[in-house]
Parts: C-alpha cells; sequence; structure tokens
C-alpha cells in the first residue's frame, strides 16, 4: 500500500503491505527532485518493437506493480510497455502534479490521486483531464456511488476511475477485552456500539473500570475524531464549497465525542504513525483502535507474531471511510486512448478484487464486493475474521461525501494542533479548539 507522512491523516500502509493472512514488508527508496518517468520520451510514445509504452506515475508503493497487474496486461495486450515510477510521499508527487499539469507537460500517461486531493484536481484540473467515465467497458453502476461522486464534475465528467478505498471497522484485543468484563466474540462486540460513537464511548468506560493494568480503551483521541468525520455527508464543506467546519453540528459533535475519550483517560494519548504509537502495538498499549481495511497488514506488523489471535475485527458504530485513491489521463497525453483503456482494465472490479487479495486495498467498485476473493475473504492473524463481508458492509453505507479542496489540511490542524493538545497537553476542549481554528484560518488565509 501507499507510504505518505503522517500528516496526510491516510499513510496507508507506512511501508507495510499485506497480502490477506500474511503481512510482508516493502521499502522505498528516497523520493526523486521529479519523477523519472514524467515527460521522458518514452511517455506515450511508442515502444523498441513498434508497441505503445505507457506511463504511470504514482506515490508510495502503491500496489499496482507489486499485485502483478501490469504484467498481466502487458501478457493480454502484447504490444503495451507498462512503465512506472514512484515518488514515494504524496505531499511531494502531488504539488509535482499540480505543476505539470498547469505547464501541459512533464506527465505521465496516467498520474495517481490521492483521494484528499481529488476534490481539488477535480474542481481546478478537470479540463486538463480525459473524461474516464466515456472509456468503453467502464460502468458507473459498478462503482460506489460516493467513489464515483469524488472524481466527477458538476457537468457530468468522470476524471478519476477508484482503486481502493479506506472502510472502517474497529480492531481489538480479544484477550483485553477478556480481562476487562467485555465480550470477546466480534458480533457481540460490535453490538456494544452498533449505531452510536457514544456507545463506543460508554463501551470504553466500561472497559476503563476493570482495564488490564497499564493498558487504556483506545490509542488517541485523534483516531476516534477521524473516524467519526469519516462517515458525515457534511464535514469541513458544504454543497456550494463554502468551508462549514466551524458551524457543523456533524464535526462539532465529532470533535466533543473525542474530547470526552481524552477526558475521561481512555486513550493513551499517542499521536498516530509514530514510533510510540507502532511501540503500543507492540505492547499492547491499548485494546481497540479505529481500523480501515488498509492498516490490518499495519497492525500484524507492529503488534507482531505476539498479536496473531488476539487481535479481532469487528464493525465500527457506522460506516465511515479513511483513504482511497483514483487513477487519471492527462489530455496532454500522446496516447490517451491506450491510456484510458488501461485505466478502465486496472480499476474493473476482476482487477480490484485482485488487488484486495494480494495486497489488501479494499476494492471501490462494489460489484467486486460478490466475487470470491472478496466476499470469502478472511484474515488468520484477526481470528480468521471474515473481512471482506464486515469491510463491504462499511463501505455500502458510507454516505455521498462532499470532499472540498482543503480537507486535508482542515483535518491535519483539528488532529494534530487541536486534538493532541487536548489529549497529551491536557488542554480544555475550548482550548484546543480554537487552537485549530487559528491554525486553519491561517492555513486558509481567512
Amino acid at each position: 500500500m501507499r507510504t505518505h507522512s503522517r500528516a496526510s491523516r491516510r499513510l496507508v500502509g507506512l511501508a507495510v503491505v499485506v497480502a490477506l493472512g500474511a503481512g510482508t514488508v516493502a521499502g522505498c527508496a528516497e523520493d526523486p527532485a521529479e519523477p523519472a518517468a514524467a515527460g521522458v520520451a518514452t511517455a506515450g510514445g511508442v515502444g523498441r518493437d513498434g508497441g505503445t509504452t505507457l506511463t504511470v506515475g504514482v506515490f508510495g508503493a502503491f500496489g499496482l506493480k507489486e499485485a502483478g497487474l501490469y504484467d498481466e496486461y502487458m501478457k493480454l495486450n502484447k504490444g503495451v510497455v507498462i512503465k512506472q515510477t514512484s515518488i514515494e510521499r504524496n505531499e511531494n508527487y502531488y504539488p509535482q502534479l499540480l505543476t505539470h499539469l498547469g505547464s501541459g507537460s512533464g506527465l505521465a500517461d496516467i498520474q495517481a490521486v490521492e483521494v484528499n486531493n481529488i476534490a481539488e484536481i477535480t474542481a481546478t484540473q478537470a479540463r486538463k483531464l480525459v473524461d474516464l467515465g466515456r472509456t468503453e467497458g467502464v460502468r458507473k453502476e459498478s462503482f460506489l456511488p460516493w467513489k464515483w461522486s469524488q472524481a466527477t464534475t458538476a457537468d457530468g465528467r468522470t476524471v478519476g476511475l477508484g482503486t481502493d478505498i479506506g472502510p472502517q471497522g474497529i480492531c481489538y484485543r480479544r484477550d483485553l477485552f477478556a480481562k476487562a468484563g467485555l465480550p470477546t466474540d466480534r458480533t457481540a462486540v460490535g453490538k456494544l456500539w452498533a449505531g452510536d460513537w457514544r456507545k463506543y464511548l460508554a463501551a470504553g468506560k466500561r472497559y476503563q473500570a476493570r482495564a488490564p493494568k497499564g493498558t487504556v480503551f483506545v490509542d488517541s483521541a485523534a483516531g476516534v475524531m477521524a473516524a467519526i468525520t469519516g462517515g458525515n455527508e457534511t464535514r469541513f464543506y458544504d454543497a456550494k464549497g463554502k468551508v462549514v467546519y466551524k458551524t457543523n453540528p456533524a464535526v462539532r459533535r465529532a470533535w466533543d465525542t473525542a474530547a470526552e475519550f481524552a477526558r475521561a483517560g481512555l486513550t493513551g494519548r499517542l499521536q498516530q504513525f509514530t514510533p510510540a504509537w507502532d511501540q503500543g502495538f507492540a505492547n499492547a498499549r491499548f485494546a481497540t483502535v479505529s481500523c480501515p481495511a488498509w492498516m490490518l497488514g499495519y497492525i500484524q506488523d507492529k503488534a507482531g507474531a505476539a498479536g496473531k489471535g488476539k487481535w479481532d475485527v469487528a464493525a465500527a458504530p457506522r460506516p465511515s471511510n479513511w483513504g482511497g485513491s483514483f487513477l487519471t489521463v492527462p489530455a496532454a497525453g500522446r496516447n490517451t486512448a491506450a491510456a484510458a483503456r488501461l485505466v478502465a482494465w486496472l480499476t474493473a472490479p476482476e482487477q480490484q478484487a485482485k488487488l484486495f487479495e494480494r495486497r489488501g486495498s479494499f476494492p471501490s467498485a462494489k460489484a467486486a464486493y460478490d466475487l470470491p476473493a472478496v466476499s470469502g475473504a478472511r484474515h488468520a492473524y484477526f481470528g480468521n475474521a471474515p473481512i471482506g463481508r464486515i469491510f463491504a458492509g462499511a463501505a455500502r453505507g458510507v454516505p455521498v461525501q462532499i470532499v472540498g479542496p482543503k480537507d486535508l489540511v482542515i483535518a491535519q490542524n483539528l488532529a494534530d494542533v487541536g486534538m493532541l493538545q487536548v489529549d497529551q497537553k491536557g488542554r480544555s476542549s475550548k482550548q484546543g479548539w480554537d487552537a485549530a481554528v487559528k491554525a486553519i484560518d491561517n492555513a486558509l488565509d481567512q
């Protein structure tokens, strides 16, 4: 899965990749100053044998190459050669992509876009991208409605096709739940908080009353907040593109609930994707964590062999999503038709199911959910949990969300400037909120 800075609020895998039931570790090279394949002679050009060479620009270990999908496509299409380049961190990759789109040069034939950037791309760069909704073989109804809408303009042009998503469950330690007198069966655990994140808070207070020494209920208040906001239709922007997080009741409810986790002493006061957080998994420091499908491999890696069979997965209180990406085709390319056909094939349900089976990236194509690789998927490390069924249920329940161009900036500051002060420094909820708002206003020049 993809690797990013912690600030991206997604950090899919952080060089940890899961092939279902087994964790594998992949390293990444240093970021180049410019994407090596962007704008070179081979981009959208003619290969040595007279065939077509297509370049793909991605960030991190995106998974398509690692899953063998490029090789499979080249075997099916003998005249096509696919070359991929990757910049490890999205915060380095994305500014370069905007620069190249602005100039109309230096682009790969296919460019990946992270979900936190897709609203800005769709709003400001749509005319520089191919309308993939018109590509032969692409069926809107195969995708989740909310995923399709994220890369579709107001006038109906679909400039990106979704690869993966991050539907969330709650990963929990069966052994710690048993010691605290809570149920351990994943169905019964899910019923503890079904339908309401406040019930998750109540379960945390029950846990903490009898918690094994040295443990807490959840890793961080910021993680709780992100999971709650990930299930709301309106979050930081309204349908007209206005920034509304300050007055949106859904955001304030998420903030208040997360802050109460901190005030009640239910959190490990950890910052996600830091060494201390990693150590918390290894030491069984916390009993639960909100976990998108892509995080299973991360947990397996950090908790290690000692955690096998002790971790499990239950449904989250309400459907929520954290993460996902898209593939786009720049209109400036010299072989846009061939690139669009490749994107259509890579994002087809059958290929998305293979990507999930081999890499753990959960499909954005709902048509893949009935395929055996997804519907029958279980994870041995997590007590043989039926992860295909659990995460498909979450994915179907996520509302069509309004995604704004600066969602990432707002989410990052709410978590790392605001909620972190409440969780780690003992600041009041109001103090943390005011600090976050000030930082966001500065970042947005408001």
